[in-house]
């Protein structure tokens, strides 16, 4: 409470979740494994790093290596 007064909620709680039980519940699928963030930073270190490629928005005459 802000200075001693009720602080109004918006909408009713008595109508909490309704959206979210009317929604139709979908299955879910079987995800790929992903090969975690070790082995992409290993990469990303390969290849700017190991082989000096610029990624992105790299811009030269900003950085200097």
């Amino acid at each position: 409470m802000i200075g001693g007064e009720i602080v109004p909620t918006h909408g009713a709680l008595s109508k909490a979740g309704k959206v979210r039980m009317q929604t139709p519940k979908i299955e879910t699928t079987a995800k790929s494994s992903s090969s975690g963030p070790r082995v992409r930073n290993r990469k990303l270190y390969h290849n700017r790093v190991e082989l000096c490629r610029n990624i992105g928005q790299f811009k030269m005459d900003r950085y200097r290596r």
